[in-house]
This record gives C-alpha cells, structure tokens and sequence, in this order.
C-alpha cells in the first residue's frame, strides 16, 4: 500500500538586515533552505556586517500523493522553489509554513495576512520531489461538460424565457385583467 504522504524536516535559513527607513527597523527574508536539519531556535548562522543569516526553524515539508499536479507546476518553474510562509512580526517573524505546492503559496500570497518567500531548491530536494511525483502521479483525462441541447438562442416576441414555465402572459398590461378597475 503506498503512503498518502511523506514527510522531510526542513532547516528555514532567515537573513536579517537593517531596514531602509526609521519606521522599518529590520527586512526579514527567508533566504535558503536545509534539508534534514535538526531542531533549530533562531540559531545564528553567518554574520557579514550589520546582515545576520539565523536558522530560524525546522519545519515539516509534507508531500501528499494528492497534490502531484501542483509539484510538478513547482518543478517546471524557471526556478523551482519552496514557499515559506512566516507571521508578519516586524520584531521577530515565526516559520509557519513551508511548501512545496505553488497553489498552497499562491492562497496565502492571496490573503496578504503573512509574509511569504519563495525559496530556490537545492538540488537533493528537487530529486526527492520528482521521485514522489514519479512514483505517485496519474493523469486524469480531460472530460469536457456538455450541454444541455436544447437551442436557447431563438426569440419569439411576446414569450419569456422558453426554459421557466409560465402560466400567464407575463407582458400583459396589470389593468387589462378587469377591465375599469385601476391600480
């Protein structure tokens, strides 16, 4: 029986630099990724000047056999990459999220109330995905919706809709049924 999803911790590298204006203190950016890391706490990494590069977090990247069209749109990017969806802390953003599905990343690119990053793949996890996609992926034919065939593009004056039933003239006049009496 095959799984219905494999799961990959993932190392979430974050550079931190100043900010370019007195009300940014600080840009976040999510800037690469470790594949099978260990469990991290914003752990310093690398130091150049005043830019500091923290593993941030591990999270879990979780492949569903369900979700194979979506790594495959993934794969066949210019660049394929990972979206990792952070809080929108200016102080210190938390790792929410990691996927590989770009439709998952599109939804919350959408909802404007997360920071998201698009992260390139190292090499060793773009192999793993297309391995699962091999593995899991089946093409589901394209059936197209027919119509109903009956015609509804003639007009005939005086009648309605010809699909809703009607019982009485709907154009008559509201005074034509009794005739004297007004509305």
């Amino acid at each position: 029986m095959q799984q219905p999803s494999v799961c990959l911790p993932l190392g979430i590298v974050i550079r931190r630099v100043p900010g370019k204006t007195r009300w940014v203190r600080h840009v976040w950016k999510a800037v690469d990724l470790l594949p099978g890391a260990g469990p991290a706490a914003w752990k310093v990494l690398r130091e150049e000047g005043e830019a500091v590069e923290y593993h941030a977090a591990t999270v879990t990247l979780e492949l569903w056999r369900t979700d194979t069209e979506a790594y495959l749109s993934a794969l066949s990017a210019r660049v394929p990459s990972i979206g990792v969806i952070m809080s929108n802390d200016p102080d210190r953003p938390q790792v929410l999220l990691a996927t590989a599905s770009p439709y998952e990343t599109q939804d919350y690119l959408d909802s404007g109330e997360e920071l998201v990053e698009l992260v390139p793949m190292p090499e060793g996890l773009v192999a793993l995905i297309r391995d699962f996609v091999e593995e899991h992926h089946t093409e589901e034919a394209f059936v197209k919706r027919r119509r109903d065939r009956e015609r509804t593009d003639r007009k005939v004056d005086g009648v309605g809709d010809a699909r809703i039933p009607q019982l009485t003239d709907v154009y008559r006049s509201p005074t034509s049924r009794k005739a004297g009496r007004l509305h």
